[in-house]
């Protein structure tokens, strides 16, 4: 089995990856695999990425962090599909995080 890479597939490929990443997590979930679950849905997560725009997003901008509600994450850098920076909370605090769950508040 040959693995293709995110940043080699087209938007359709991805489309279908992460309907089958959904599903195995779903099934996952339902098993009460809750690390599987969670590597699934950073899988998921990184494959949204390319489907985004990384130039949307900038240097000093803030987002909120899907699945932390109230937790305002500043960008300080961009790098591919990560946005550098750290939470409002935290800020000596620096971490990665994929521009798929940086929301616009």
């Amino acid at each position: 089995m040959q693995t293709q890479r995110y940043s080699e597939m087209t938007q359709f490929e991805l489309n279908t990856e992460i309907g089958a990443l959904k599903e195995k997590a779903r099934k996952a979930e339902q098993m009460g695999m809750v690390n599987e679950f969670a590597v699934l849905d950073r899988k998921i997560s990184m494959a949204k990425s390319y489907l985004l725009d990384p130039a949307e997003f900038k240097a000093g901008d803030e987002y909120e962090i899907e699945g932390a509600p109230g937790e305002i994450f500043k960008i300080v850098y961009m790098n591919g599909i990560f946005a550098w920076g750290h939470r409002l909370e935290t800020p000596d605090r620096e971490e990665a995080l994929p521009i798929s769950v940086l929301l616009k508040p």
